[in-house]
């Protein structure tokens, strides 16, 4: 199976109650169809007590197996808690997105997206002397003749 149809039939599920295992969690899903994989992962902290993350997935044999649990599953209870099911997203790179360890501009896709060429910077260059080379028509007027001229009332 490639990795975007395997992406496709992965389901997440959050909200999970730390009762809740992989038996469990496949037990739950069986009824929508046949099940590849369930996957919980456990804490990042070796510290942690909790028996996982509150989060697992679940990897259907077809991709419409994972859009009925979706339907049917979103928002249900499970083990007291209201739980989230909705399509897994790709993994991120350890190098990509919030919490990187690589400035954004250090990447070679950014890069090569954002970078301009010098003809561009000459010309963007040029385009700002012109501007500045213009006279502005107020500059030369004094600021009490600009505007009409308030006369005093004598009452």
């Amino acid at each position: 199976m490639s990795e975007a149809a395997r992406l496709k039939s992965t389901v997440y599920v959050g909200g999970l109650q730390n009762a809740v295992n992989e038996k469990l969690l496949a037990d739950a899903f069986l009824p929508f169809g046949e099940i590849v994989d369930v996957t919980i992962p456990e804490p990042e902290l070796p510290s942690s007590k909790d028996p996982h993350r509150g989060f697992g997935y679940v990897e259907f044999e077809t991709a419409g197996d994972a859009k009925e649990a979706i339907d049917n599953m979103d928002q249900s209870e499970l083990f007291g808690r209201v739980i989230k099911v909705a399509s897994a997203k790709p993994q991120k790179d350890s190098n990509e997105g919030l919490g990187s360890k690589t400035a954004i501009w250090e990447t070679e896709g950014w890069l090569a997206q954002h970078a301009v060429s010098e003809e561009d910077r000459l010309a963007a260059q040029q385009a700002q002397d012109v501007k500045r080379s213009v006279d502005d028509p107020m500059r030369s007027l004094d600021a009490d003749v600009a505007g009409p001229r308030l006369e005093e009332s004598t009452s």
